[in-house]
């Protein structure tokens, strides 16, 4: 089973999908790119895949971190040493001073 082959019409709309502004030249080179793409993608459809059990990973993974314990924090005072504008409530309390991105 073959796939339909890629048009340069059907090409051109998926770059106005992605907002992809293409030459003439561009749009044939990578109308032909993406058409050996999908034509690959519809030879691996092909494979038969019965009886294989789905993988999560190719290769077996192991976890390679520490375990998470509770440890001694950086003392306030060393950690907003190092802080470009550190700031201070009313109350006293240091704290970290960043740009707000919410509205």
């Amino acid at each position: 089973m073959s796939h339909a082959t890629l048009t340069p019409e059907q090409f051109r709309w998926i770059a106005h999908l992605g907002r992809l502004k293409l030459g003439d030249d561009e749009l044939a080179v990578l109308t032909r790119q993406l058409d050996a793409i999908v034509g690959y993608v519809d030879q691996l459809a092909q494979v038969d895949t019965e009886g294989v059990d789905p993988l999560a990973h190719a290769l077996p993974v192991h976890n390679v971190f520490r375990e998470d314990e509770p440890a001694p924090s950086l003392p306030v005072e060393e950690a907003l040493a190092m802080a470009p504008a550190p700031r201070k409530k009313a109350t006293g309390e240091r704290f970290y001073g960043v740009p707000a991105v919410l509205e």
